[in-house]
């Protein structure tokens, strides 16, 4: 039994001093036994402009639910959230990182004005799966994560796609490859509904990180957003988190070292966005836990890449979730004692005892650990002149013939100015595009480049030229993409130096990446550098670009 006087929210309705804020409750409807029971917030970024969260109201409902018959009261409180296949290749894309912050600062001021005893989460997409995390970190009661579940694949001639067919498709069309009708088809089947869209995108990854940190019930990575089993999974998140409340289980009493590598053995074996690596670091920052990047290369080395979901293979989420979903990965990674095995999570049992039993029941969507796509794990940092704090790319998605590359620099100071010349055809077999001043500082906000790699892809220049920029990339890119090169060129970094022509030269299984010209030469190049005009000069982006930090730090916040 829960003393409701041992709650947080005895702040707000408990006592004679607190009875304005009991009369503004009663103002909403609730009733004195709603008030004598736990608060729940139940942090919702249902909107109707983001596939992903379009049905999160029906999710919401569920979590309310679920609270209910716990014996707590579910308090719904609203979340922004960006779509960034919507956002992709404008001045929109700007905002998506960013807003990270936005919505980490929303989730602290909401639960912390309103006193609330625990959380559950509600995301989906993106960079608000981690937005919300971090302000649950930060405040740090009980919190459990219930998204709102993957979009199935669409059909496309009898193929099973996702939405980086849609952007590859554009560069194909662009190319002559395909004709306006069969471009046309594409358009209207690749997203067939609701959730987040279907491959192995930040999304996806990033729920399936949240399940293997512990902070998320099993199934929340890759239960299908239409299933009915998404409607139930939600309705025991919401009861969850009543026993979490009741235990006091925070979050950071789940978030913590070896949850983190936990989620990195994930990590490296899913083969997940670039971006998990920004937003691992942010969610560890805001956890008071030591990781830097190194930690991914020492993790890659250990831990095989197990999956190859879209856009590394042709299988989605829908693929993985009948598998075995996230407990079978962790099941073949406890054979090569690659898990803490006693690690907490929110069902109140150890990992260990989350995945008994389980087994893996496709092995050709999770490859087993003895038959791994490759011994080594998704994602890479390259360390070099070029980048010496660092920079990432998801080797998953990388052709073999691309782990190692030399060639010659196309240098682009915008995303604009790559994709018109990739469009023009200017872009040949062997050349490094290089685009820069697209950092989190520099861009700022730190653009995905899913339109610029796609094109390549769809012109079917993705086994032959490679990409770098001090942006980033979304899930849904593929080939040699080489993203969050540190420090970035706004802030005088090396990839700023790099002139039209410069040889670079990639080695991912070395994990380095250089460009061909001497330290002296980058010297008396520095000393002729000037910083470039920044993109915006008004709103909260400008305040943001003067704050961030590196992003070899998660692009996070500067205290």
């Amino acid at each position: 039994m829960i003393d409701k006087k041992n709650l947080r929210s005895a702040n707000v309705t408990e006592g004679v001093e607190k009875t304005p804020a009991r009369s503004l409750f009663y103002a909403m409807g609730y009733t004195k036994e709603e008030l004598d029971r736990p608060l729940i917030g139940v942090i919702s970024a249902h909107s109707e402009v983001v596939p992903g969260h379009i049905h999160l109201d029906k999710i919401a409902e569920a979590v309310k639910a679920g609270v209910r018959m716990a014996g707590g009261t579910p308090i719904e409180i609203p979340s922004i959230g960006v779509c960034d296949g919507i956002a992709m290749g404008h001045e929109g894309m700007r905002y998506s990182l960013p807003s990270r912050e936005l919505i980490a600062d929303s989730v602290e001021s909401m639960t912390i004005a309103h006193a609330l005893d625990g959380l559950v989460l509600v995301p989906n997409c993106d960079k608000i799966v981690p937005g919300m995390i971090m302000g649950a970190s930060r405040i740090n009661i009980p919190t459990v994560v219930c998204s709102g579940g993957p979009m199935l694949a669409g059909n496309v001639a009898g193929e099973e796609v996702s939405l980086s067919k849609t952007f590859e498709a554009v560069g194909a069309y662009k190319a002559g490859i395909i004709d306006e009708a069969q471009l046309l088809d594409v358009e209207e089947n690749s997203c067939p509904g609701c959730g987040s869209c279907a491959g192995m995108y930040t999304a996806n990854s990033m729920n399936c990180l949240s399940e293997a940190l512990g902070i998320a019930l099993p199934g929340n990575g890759t239960i299908p957003a239409i299933s009915s089993r998404r409607t139930q999974l939600a309705k025991r998140a919401g009861m969850q988190i009543m026993e979490m409340v009741e235990k006091d289980i925070k979050i950071r009493d789940i978030i913590n070292p070896v949850s983190i590598r936990n989620a990195l053995a994930c990590d490296m074996a899913l083969g997940c966005s670039s971006n998990s690596v920004l937003h691992l670091l942010a969610i560890a920052n805001e956890s008071g836990i030591p990781l830097d990047l190194n930690m991914f290369n020492e993790m890659s080395e250990k831990v095989p890449n197990l999956c190859h979901l879209a856009p590394a293979g042709d299988t989605h989420m829908q693929d993985l979730n009948a598998a075995g979903g996230i407990p079978a990965v962790q099941n073949e990674l406890a054979k090569l004692n690659l898990l803490d095995l006693d690690a907490l999570t929110v069902t109140g049992q150890s990992v260990g005892e989350n995945i008994k039993g389980i087994t893996n029941r496709n092995p050709d969507t999770i490859k087993p650990v003895e038959t791994p796509f490759s011994k080594t794990g998704g994602i890479a940092i390259l360390f070099g002149n070029i980048a010496q704090e660092g920079c990432v790319v998801k080797r998953s998605a990388v052709a073999k013939e691309m782990l190692e590359h030399k060639g010659p620099a196309r240098v682009f100071d915008s995303e604009e100015e790559a994709i018109d010349a990739i469009y023009k055809g200017s872009i040949v077999d062997g050349d490094v595009v290089v685009i820069r001043y697209e950092g989190p500082k520099g861009g700022p906000g730190m653009r995905e480049m899913l339109n610029p790699t796609s094109a390549l892809a769809g012109m079917k220049l993705d086994k032959t030229v490679a990409l770098i920029t001090d942006g980033r990339f979304s899930g849904a890119s593929r080939g040699a993409s080489i993203g969050h090169v540190c420090p970035e060129a706004a802030a005088g970094g090396n990839i700023a130096l790099i002139q039209e022509g410069d040889m670079i030269e990639i080695n991912i299984p070395a994990y380095s990446i250089n460009v061909d010209v001497s330290d002296e030469e980058l010297t008396k190049r520095k000393e002729a550098w000037q910083p470039k005009e920044p993109n915006v000069k008004h709103g909260w982006l400008k305040r943001y670009s003067m704050l961030v930090d590196s992003a070899a730090k998660g692009a996070i916040m500067k205290d």
